[in-house]
């Protein structure tokens, strides 16, 4: 049985990516949650993480003796595991193109990511709106965003970015979560991606998860001084 560690599934959005990608394609996982104390080096986070892998990090994914880490590294472990999940499209040119944009996110939108951290519990359109006004980076991301995936909608007819579901409907859904909890102004066609999005049954199981955690940490919340209720 495929074995995944994950972060606290509130504020962990690349955690969400393969938890999402194996949950929504139906590959059967057993979870490991491994609570997000601090980064410090003797956290119990990252000496668990650290026994796993050089990186410290989530996700971790093992398989038997194999420990994948990187969420792009396991997307594509996935893929070539299980190829009858078509995880990545069939087609060549199209596969290139959505293995191109989850590389571009993978990579990319620092501003987004670095100013509107993943918190599912949280409404944050106050907070938005400064960001919003305040962080050029933050509107040259969502402006990126917007361009691609109206562009993808467009070509491949939705309702997802390749047509059917894929890891880059995986790989975006963090994206999505931070579109919702800081109610960043996005074109109702954008909007309506995003809403499919949280529709997947996948990423609902996520949702629920990550709201019934109740985990308030301070250092993941600079915005906040106390959880929301």
């Amino acid at each position: 049985m495929l074995k995944l560690y994950i972060g606290n599934k509130n504020y962990s959005s690349w955690s969400m990516r393969p938890w999402v990608l194996l949950k929504q394609a139906g590959i059967p996982f057993d979870e490991v949650k491994v609570r997000f104390d601090s980064f410090d080096a003797d956290s119990t986070f990252k000496q668990t993480l650290s026994a796993l892998t050089p990186t410290g990090k989530v996700p971790v994914l093992v398989d038997g003796d194999l420990v994948v880490w990187d969420t792009l590294a396991i997307a594509e472990y996935l893929a070539e595991q299980f190829p009858d999940k078509a995880l990545w499209p069939q087609d060549k040119s199209v596969r290139a193109r959505a293995r191109s944009v989850c590389a571009e996110m993978h990579a990319g939108f620092t501003g987004l990511r670095g100013n509107c951290p993943m918190n599912i519990d949280a409404s944050l359109a106050d907070t938005g709106a400064l960001i919003w006004r305040d962080k050029p980076a933050v509107r040259a991301d969502v402006a990126r965003l917007v361009a691609m995936w109206q562009e993808l909608l467009a070509q491949h007819g939705g309702p997802l970015l390749f047509g059917n579901f894929s890891i880059a409907d995986a790989y975006f859904a963090p994206v999505c979560m931070r579109l919702k909890t800081y109610a960043l102004p996005v074109p109702p066609v954008i909007a309506a991606y995003v809403e499919r999005v949280c529709a997947l049954p996948g990423v609902q199981a996520w949702v629920n998860d990550a709201l019934a955690e109740k985990d308030f940490l301070d250092f993941e919340e600079p915005y906040r001084l106390t959880p929301a209720g």
